[in-house]
């Protein structure tokens, strides 16, 4: 009879060990990549109130919110920043202290719009100054656009609004958002930085899909790990 050769429990023992570890260190690798991504967004949110509180500091000013003038002497060659034009729906009264329009408009109707390019030419944060560019709107590490507005105690003009009895717009001066984000990453975020309540505090979240402006939040129990949604926060 021939003799049968087989793995002893030694070595069996040794391949389910490295096996393990082999997972663990996957799992820990996308841990670490996840956390990173979550740490970026975070510095969105922190970002631009720094933006804001610089450029207010150096040109007495608004960023979005100015008349050209102010604008060609800050800003030279002439005519180098664009300032929104009044329309019917009044989104641009120029400077009166308002970032007029909503955080995510598209055209420079809105103060909202063109804060990214003055901002930009006062040096304070990267991207293109021409409002035409296809990069122009600031992204998120997730691939969707940032934006800001002042904040409102109306409810149908808010960005978000909580799940009280009696719905409150989402508090703030400013209102900072951010879209796209996956609902794992989304509670991160707002325990990172608020109350841990995605329908409460400071920060709160709404689905992307059919979003609207005044949408309610949602809880976190609601908050489904692989949608998507728009993460506002009021500073």
């Amino acid at each position: 009879m021939k003799n049968q050769s087989g793995f002893t429990l030694i070595e069996i023992a040794i391949v389910l060990v490295i096996i393990g570890l082999l997972l663990g260190g996957v799992l820990k690798g996308q841990e670490l990549i996840n956390s990173a991504k979550v740490k970026n967004l975070a510095t969105d949110f922190r970002n631009i109130p720094v933006f804001i509180y610089g450029y207010q500091d150096k040109y007495r000013a608004l960023p979005g919110d100015q008349t050209q003038a102010s604008l060609d002497a800050q800003f030279p060659p002439a005519n180098t920043g664009t300032v929104c034009t009044p329309a019917a729906d009044d989104l641009c009264r120029t400077a009166n202290g308002v970032i007029e329009g909503k955080w995510n408009a598209t055209d420079i109707k809105s103060e909202s719009y063109l804060f990214w390019q003055h901002v930009r030419l006062a040096g304070l944060a990267p991207g293109p100054t021409n409002t035409a560019d296809a990069n122009y709107q600031p992204t998120n590490a997730s691939g969707g656009i940032i934006g800001i507005q002042s904040g409102t105690s109306d409810v149908a003009k808010t960005p978000i609004k909580d799940l009280a009895g009696t719905p409150a717009a989402i508090r703030g001066t400013y209102i900072i958002c951010s879209t796209g984000i996956l609902g794992k990453f989304v509670k991160q975020l707002d325990l990172t930085m608020d109350d841990n309540n995605t329908a409460t505090g400071s920060m709160m979240a709404t689905p992307t899909t059919g979003y609207v402006t005044g949408a309610s939040a949602k809880a976190n129990a609601d908050i489904d790990d692989a949608a998507t949604y728009n993460v506002c926060m009021g500073i």
